[in-house]
């Protein structure tokens, strides 16, 4: 019929882990060139006054101990496991891990997490993974003092390197 749109092969061909029996599968990147990826992805938490008040100057100091410094390490092991908590993700030898996180004037902090390898297949899983858990340890320090937080906005900002690049590269 003209004019309707085939949701299923749409799906089908547009989902690269889902093979032609309709099955999950990693995606083959034999055939791919290893080129520099790198992947920027972020997440904000809209901290209550409860959590502000234990600011002091860029870190909150909880009963759990520095919150932010304890995130980017929580972050950064999550990178390096993306491919253990994803099942169909590639187990990358991650080169550069760098988690950010700051506070803005609305107090939120944003965290960003930049990621790079030379492979044959994109970080932007492990860059999303790292924001992600580093904003949850955050949540997870700070819960003594409030369950108000609220993470949001967990996007990949850009990513370069493979067949598709995404928003705007950052410099290193």
């Amino acid at each position: 019929m003209r004019g309707t749109f085939d949701f299923e092969r749409a799906v089908k061909k547009s989902l690269s882990h889902i093979n032609k029996k309709n099955q999950p599968g990693m995606v083959d990147i034999a055939e791919k060139p290893i080129t520099h990826r790198t992947a920027t992805a972020s997440a904000t938490l809209l901290l209550p006054p409860e959590v502000r008040a234990a600011l002091r100057g860029d870190e909150i100091h909880a009963p759990k101990g520095p919150v932010f410094q304890t995130a980017i390490i929580a972050g950064t092991q999550a990178v390096k496991r993306t491919a253990d908590l994803i099942p169909l993700c590639h187990p990358l030898p991650i080169e550069k891990c760098r988690i950010e996180i700051a506070l803005d004037l609305r107090g939120r902090a944003v965290v960003t997490c930049e990621v790079s390898v030379h492979h044959k297949t994109g970080v932007e899983m492990e860059a999303l993974t790292g924001a992600s858990v580093a904003a949850l340890t955050v949540y997870d320090m700070c819960k003594a003092l409030s369950h108000k937080m609220v993470i949001r906005d967990l996007k990949l900002i850009s990513k370069t390197g493979g067949r598709r690049n995404v928003g705007r590269s950052r410099t290193t």
